[in-house]
């Protein structure tokens, strides 16, 4: 039987097992005596000042603008924070455990907070943060760091989880797959495996052993296929799966270079309906890695993803300099900015949030801005000012009530007329919003007067629209990010929109699904904000079929509107796409 996951970097690769110990040490739980203390207190900061240097070391083999770098620096920023040094001397100090104890209790609790969101992106950095403790007591037991970098030959890596710093060892030409038992497709790892186009699998499940896969009878050197477009794992393969797979990799290999003929190509159906696709950002490196994916620009700036490595916010400078590069890498296509998404459902280091009870409906969005003028000032006015290089949008989340845009717009002018006392030159916005949840949906004919765009923001229209939590996986057969009353939804936003002549984009998870782009053409959305890497997937969607005709784009959106089921609904898309 082949291993199984969760898919992260979509390939199939071909190699010898190359097996990673997991380096886990059992914790001494007894109390250490009043004058051991200050001996573990000192050894911690030894241990510490010993990762950081590593961490250090490690970072030097990369550019400041490269991801790993970028992640390697953020664990490093972590781990010097003075707040963990008082949490971790404080729990040794207080409860008398040895420093290993107090890595593990501290760095768990902070994991299982981050574990706890909303937001899935912020969730998944649990995973990163019970990494960076377990290399933290590793350290502590002189087991500092694997040698990677001794690989000379073709691989695939199977491990319980690797860092930024242990994947930056890795020689990237010898690797060609990674099987990790913990891991999500969010996590630090599965983004630079995504971006050296690595095919990755993630969650993968098997019982811990000396070596991660020894107890599934793989060992060192051990012929491996990895399948990562079925999501499997198969060890010492027969002849006929060999054959079965190699032949499914030369189709894969012929069905990316086929991709590539779309990334100059119109946007647009073969009857010459227009849609425009762009990209779903979260950094600038994001931004500098579009010119080969054929965007046409950003549809959505994620901003918030700035705060949550930060010590401190962003100054306006700082943030107006970001967008400017932004805007150059750009080169005249369009910078869609949504405003810092966060509230008490996204907890962040560098802000001090008050705890809620129910933070999925609490001081979230632009409620959590419009609270925290010190917040939405600076990067108001380093949007303004940005504005002058370049085509922005602006867009608020959150956003249900005319009074809140009101508000907005009345603090965007007075950052204008600050600036202006400053004088420093700034542009014009378009401004919008992302439509999530199902009072903005119907608030919208009021809002889009002082409107010049809307975005739909799938992911939480769904969330509040069927009252359930995304993340509770015993709600699972509750749950469709695509169901008859979120499509409803999508349509009363369209019909808005079009009856006052505003454009309309859609930038959640059903953007990114190619399967789904025809319903979504169909249904009269203008602009697709997709995650960089299908938007070559989505464009041949768009331009292999065609919009008008009784089996068009706008006949299957009617067709699915008509749904009232779930089942029906998700039959209705299998259908279309056979």
């Amino acid at each position: 039987m082949p291993i199984t996951g969760t898919l992260v970097s979509s390939g199939i690769a071909f190699g010898e097992a190359r097996l990673i110990p997991a380096h886990k040490h059992s914790l001494d739980v007894r109390l250490i005596s009043p004058t051991g203390i200050i001996k573990e207190q000192i050894k911690l900061k030894g241990a510490i000042k010993q990762l950081c240097q590593h961490l250090r070391h490690c970072q030097g083999n990369f550019a400041p603008e490269q991801d790993t770098f970028e992640l390697i620096d953020a664990d490093i920023l972590l781990l010097e924070d003075p707040e963990l040094h008082h949490a971790l001397n404080e729990h040794i100090d207080k409860f008398r455990f040895s420093a290993q104890v107090a890595v593990d209790r501290i760095f768990t609790q902070q994991a299982d907070e981050l574990a706890q969101l909303d937001d899935p992106y912020l969730a998944n950095r649990s995973l990163d943060i019970r990494s960076l403790g377990q290399r933290l007591i590793n350290a502590l037991n002189g087991d500092l760091a694997l040698d990677l970098s001794a690989i000379t030959q073709d691989c695939i890596i199977l491990a319980q989880d690797l860092t930024p710093a242990e994947f930056g060892q890795l020689p990237l030409q010898f690797i060609k797959g990674l099987v990790l038992q913990t891991g999500s497709v969010t996590s630090h790892t599965a983004i630079l495996a995504r971006a050296a186009d690595i095919p990755t699998l993630v969650n993968c499940q098997w019982q811990d052993g000396p070596h991660s896969g020894s107890n599934l009878g793989i060992k060192n050197g051990d012929k491996l296929i990895l399948d990562a477009i079925a999501g499997e794992l198969f060890n010492d393969p027969s002849p006929d799966l060999q054959t079965k797979l190699q032949q499914k990799y030369q189709a894969e290999q012929q069905r990316r270079q086929a991709l590539a003929q779309y990334k100059c190509r119109p946007s647009e159906t073969r009857d010459g309906h227009q849609v425009s696709i762009r990209a779903n950002v979260g950094d600038l490196n994001d931004v500098l890695r579009l010119t080969d994916t054929g965007a046409q620009g950003v549809g959505l700036f994620r901003t918030e993803f700035l705060l949550i490595h930060a010590k401190q916010v962003p100054t306006e400078q700082q943030q107006y300099q970001l967008y400017c590069d932004a805007l150059h890498s750009l080169d005249g296509q369009v910078l869609t900015i949504r405003t810092f998404d966060i509230g008490a459902d996204k907890a962040l280091p560098c802000l001090n949030q008050a705890k809620e009870d129910n933070p999925a409906l609490g001081l979230r969005g632009i409620r959590y801005s419009l609270a925290q003028p010190s917040l939405l000032q600076p990067q108001l006015r380093a949007v303004l000012r940005a504005a002058n290089h370049g085509p922005i949008r602006l867009m608020f989340p959150m956003l249900n009530q005319l009074e809140e845009l009101e508000l907005l717009i009345g603090q965007i002018e007075l950052c204008k007329a600050q600036l202006i006392e400053q004088e420093k030159g700034f542009g014009e916005l378009s401004l919008g919003i992302v439509i999530e949840t199902p009072a903005a949906v119907l608030n919208l004919p009021s809002l889009l007067p002082l409107l010049d765009f809307v975005s739909i923001g799938s992911n939480d229209l769904s969330q509040y629209t069927q009252a359930v939590d995304r993340t509770n996986s015993a709600l699972t057969k509750n749950f469709s990010p695509l169901s008859p009353p979120v499509l409803k939804l999508i349509a009363m936003t369209v019909e808005c929109c079009k009856a006052q002549n505003k454009p309309i984009s859609l930038c959640g998870e059903l953007a990114s699904d190619p399967k789904l782009t025809p319903l979504l053409v169909g249904l009269g959305i203008n602009e697709l904000s997709v995650t960089p890497g299908q938007i070559l997937e989505v464009k041949a969607a768009l331009c292999l079929g065609e919009f008008g005709g009784d089996s068009g784009f706008y006949a299957h959106g009617k067709d699915a509107l008509s749904k009232s089921r779930m089942l029906d609904l998700a039959q209705c898309v299998s259908d279309y796409n056979q």
